[in-house]
């Protein structure tokens, strides 16, 4: 068994095709399949069922590539001990981002973090927390920006900030002169809220049981400057996070309102594997976040 055994399955595992694993790891396709092949027969048992058409892991496959995974990591821990003077704010870090918090936070933390880390570029992939979350265990991921509560085996979370939700209402709307809205006064309205594949669409519904009743009325949208524009457009209201909310992004023809205490919020945090190496790295993407000083939020100390 060797390390590029164990790279080149977990490579099939991830792409889920022998061609785009071969590509991935610089190696011919038929080179590949024979070095699996080979460590399937070292092992004794089969790691993945080919077919025309697919390449599925079989149960004992999966248990073998995430211990690949890994071994993978505890190599590359190793490499960094072995290096100690190695800087680990040099090389790409490859960072995830929940759809309604890439738009709002990036712009302001790309600035500080190339004074920060100059020569560590960001990588970056918007996505829904289920996909990063795939992508962050199997290694595709070095850290991800999600909203909590979020975790599981083998990853480490660290809470950044609070932010409070606000309703968004046309400027001709009744509720456009209010200095507040409670949560129950959204059952009698039509809310434009995003798909539920979208963790914050099902905040807002928790915050805002009367949306999940008979008598609630909600509209799905794919983004929420989308969603923004349909509001303007007088389609109906929405609840938007804060960040969402600063002057930059607002349009002219709506009026943000505050919900009435207590306000609806989330918490947003930084994850990552914990057997990522790069701690440092870590440490300061961590403390650029927070010296973004988004309109609105409440880091937590």
């Amino acid at each position: 068994m060797t390390l590029n055994e164990l790279r080149y399955i977990v490579a099939v595992a991830q792409e889920g095709n022998f061609r785009r694993a071969a590509e991935r790891v610089f190696v011919s396709q038929p080179a590949l399949s024979l070095a699996i092949q080979k460590l399937e027969e070292e092992l004794g048992v089969q790691i993945f069922e080919r077919s025309r058409t697919s390449v599925n892991m079989t149960l004992t496959g999966e248990l073998i590539v995430a211990q690949a995974q890994r071994a993978l990591e505890e190599v590359a821990q190793i490499r960094e001990i072995a290096s100690q003077g190695k800087d680990q704010l040099v090389g790409t870090l490859k960072l995830g981002v929940i759809y309604t918090v890439g738009p709002y936070l990036l712009p302001a933390l790309i600035p500080i973090l190339k004074r920060k880390a100059p020569k560590m570029p960001l990588e970056m992939e918007e996505n829904l927390t289920a996909n990063l979350e795939t992508q962050l265990v199997n290694g595709r991921l070095d850290a991800i920006i999600i909203a909590l509560p979020f975790g599981g085996p083998g990853i480490a979370t660290l809470p950044l900030y609070d932010e409070d939700f606000n309703v968004v209402v046309p400027l001709d709307h009744p509720w456009a002169k209010k200095k507040q809205i409670k949560t129950a006064e959204l059952g009698s309205e039509k809310v434009l809220l995003l798909s539920s594949g979208h963790c914050f669409s099902n905040q807002v519904r928790e915050a805002c049981s009367e949306l999940n009743s008979a008598a609630g009325e909600t509209q799905q949208g794919n983004s929420l400057e989308t969603i923004r524009n349909m509001v303007a457009s007088g389609l109906g209201i929405t609840v938007l996070p804060v960040t969402a909310n600063s002057e930059k992004y607002r349009s002219n023809l709506t009026r943000e309102i505050p919900f009435a205490p207590p306000a609806p919020a989330r918490r947003i945090a930084l994850a990552w594997r914990k057997g990522f190496a790069r701690k440092q790295a870590i440490e300061v993407l961590a403390q650029a976040i927070i010296e973004t000083h988004l309109t609105g939020i409440r880091p937590i100390k």
